[in-house]
């Protein structure tokens, strides 16, 4: 499906002005804001004609070593995007630089796998089932070294990370089916180490995020499922042992989450837990998004009742983002109903308190132009100004460029 991104625009802001009862602004006073935070540049600074509304995922990645973020995006059964950055936050369309080979794209990690000092690109594949790995040249120019993946799957998550401390980035794949452990051997060559590291577990994982939770000094992992999610700890040699029901509170009623997040929500110096929920393919899940505390020694309580509005949002993603730059996590959600089916969801900005405390400050930070069917939110500096901007993928509406103000 192509997107005529002038048309849908237009129809985003008569959505913004059909759906919201008030502007910006219009809210209770809350420390720090009083303005918006941001402008929406995605007309002027994204290129006509090559964002197509099939966005599952996106990266910012330096991929050209020019000292600027690009942006790898992952498409649905279409080729996969490279914006290249002009050093101003301004993009262009680079895609010719990596294999623009078709697959079901769902999820992208970058990391330098071969160890030449450049960054290098996973790619993983939900219904087609398969994994793409392209090594660079040195100037953001892609190979295909896909045969260095050893695994199939039906995936829909990968997680790039040094799993067993020897200082090069391994891949984890999250599956319908076994998750994967794939430990790199220094040079770009992978080797499956799953039935030794991790817990033999079916699952339908929609993410994988990495953390400290315990404190001591390794890297633990929370898994987001459709049902019940999962946190695997770490014994220090990156094997992993499932210890979900002594450190997890799950919920009684079904749950399918799309996106976790980690970050130290409440100050305290250790790493919390943000769930973004729908109902999408398990039909009695609670859509409802939840914000799980940790005590210290990774066990969470859930404090979503007293630290988070209520919502029924069906977030594809949320992540811990200092929005505001007051030195505290905020949270940003990307959604996709609002009113009803068919209609563009707002991308939401929950600001924190300072003490782990959110209220829903979307009018008085964002553009009533920051709307759509939204998959994946990704921050970073795209134009040097010392100010965090956003890129906002959608499936099935525009993706979106916000600068910060």
């Amino acid at each position: 499906m192509t997107f005529a991104r002038q048309a849908i625009r237009w129809a985003a802001l008569a959505t913004a002005a059909a759906s919201c009862n008030s502007g910006p602004g219009s809210g209770p006073a809350f420390q720090g804001l009083g303005t918006l935070l941001y402008d929406d540049v995605s007309m002027t600074d994204l290129p006509a004609g090559v964002l197509d509304g099939l966005s599952m995922d996106a990266r910012p990645v330096d991929v050209d070593a020019d000292g600027d973020l690009d942006i790898v995006v992952a498409s649905e059964f279409a080729t996969n995007i490279l914006l290249v950055n002009n050093g101003n936050g301004r993009f262009t369309d680079g895609s010719a630089r990596i294999p623009q080979s078709i697959h079901d794209s769902e999820d992208i990690g970058a990391g330098d796998f071969d160890a030449d000092g450049d960054i290098d690109l996973v790619i993983v594949s939900e219904d087609d089932q398969i994994n793409e790995l392209y090594l660079n040249n040195g100037s953001g120019t892609f190979s295909d070294a896909s045969s260095r993946i050893p695994v199939m799957g039906t995936s829909n998550a990968v997680l790039v990370a040094d799993f067993d401390d020897d200082a090069v980035p391994d891949i984890l794949i999250g599956n319908n089916g076994q998750n994967v452990l794939l430990l790199n051997d220094g040079n770009g060559q992978f080797v499956n180490e799953t039935t030794v590291r991790l817990p033999p577990i079916n699952d339908v994982t929609q993410d994988i995020e990495s953390g400290d939770i315990d404190n001591d000094g390794d890297l633990d992992l929370i898994v987001a499922n459709e049902g019940a999610n999962r946190i695997l700890v770490n014994d220090g040699t990156g094997v992993f042992a499932e210890e979900s029901s002594a450190r997890l509170p799950l919920r009684t009623t079904p749950e399918e989450t799309r996106e976790a997040d980690f970050g130290d929500a409440d100050g305290d110096g250790d790493l919390d837990i943000f769930f973004a929920n729908v109902t999408a393919f398990v039909g009695t899940a609670d859509p409802a998004n939840r914000l799980l505390i940790n005590d210290g020694a990774g066990v969470f309580t859930d404090e979503t009742a007293s630290r988070l509005p209520t919502d029924r949002d069906n977030s594809f993603d949320g992540d811990f983002i200092d929005i505001d730059g007051d030195g505290d996590l905020d949270i940003v959600t990307s959604n996709t109903l609002f009113g009803g089916i068919g209609l563009f969801a707002p991308y939401r900005v929950l600001v924190n308190d300072g003490t782990g405390t959110f209220d829903d400050r979307t009018e008085d930070v964002f553009p009533s132009t920051a709307l759509g069917l939204g998959f994946d939110v990704e921050a970073g500096d795209f134009d040097g100004d010392g100010l965090t901007d956003l890129y906002l993928a959608g499936r099935g509406s525009p993706d979106i460029l916000l600068k910060g103000r």
